[in-house]
């Protein structure tokens, strides 16, 4: 990726596709982990591509992998979005430096992409589906103590939000989401 990414600094199209072809599901996916709705995680991978074809030339290896770069911009475009939509919660942000390792690890792995997992799973698609249907902070909540791996205290400081405000959040959202997944299994 690092060849591409020097390649596509030199304006080279042929790199770039390359680059977006090996790296846009895996993106694609944490985009949409952030964003929830597919239409804004799309419009924020284009948006991210546009600034990698722009900024690849400030790349610098030594600070970053390409993955951790590219992911960077994501996450600062996702948020920018979550923002400019007014969404309660948008001034959140995880530095890339408290990224998990092992999500790091997986975004540059070959194996499926979030995105492409959760097609292959049924029981994924209800679970999606399901948390579409809570409200956005406790969608939030979630993710963060389940995506990112959080305790309940490291949401809250997450979110600048009271423990048990988090606790109880968390706690009805997966209760909601247990019902949710009972209905449409019966359905």
């Amino acid at each position: 990726m690092r060849e591409w990414l020097a390649a596509v600094a030199q304006r080279d199209a042929v790199a770039f596709r390359r680059l977006y072809d090996a790296t846009s599901p895996k993106l694609f996916g944490f985009a949409t982990r952030i964003l929830i709705k597919k239409e804004w995680a799309e419009e924020v991978l284009q948006e991210s591509y546009i600034s990698i074809w722009n900024n690849a030339a400030s790349y610098q290896p030594a600070l970053a992998a390409p993955m951790t770069w590219m992911t960077t911009i994501v996450r600062n475009k996702a948020f920018d979005a979550l923002r400019r939509a007014g969404v309660t919660g948008a001034g959140v942000e995880i530095d890339a430096d408290t990224f998990d390792p092992a999500v790091m690890e997986a975004l540059e792995s070959g194996a499926a992409t979030p995105f492409e997992a959760l097609q292959l799973s049924g029981d994924a698609k209800s679970l999606a589906q399901c948390l579409t249907r809570l409200e956005g902070m406790h969608r939030q909540a979630i993710a963060l103590a389940f995506y990112h791996d959080l305790s309940h205290s490291e949401v809250a400081e997450q979110l600048k939000l009271p423990i048990g405000t988090i606790k109880t959040w968390i706690r009805r959202g997966l209760e909601r989401l247990r019902g949710c997944m009972s209905k449409l299994e019966r359905a």
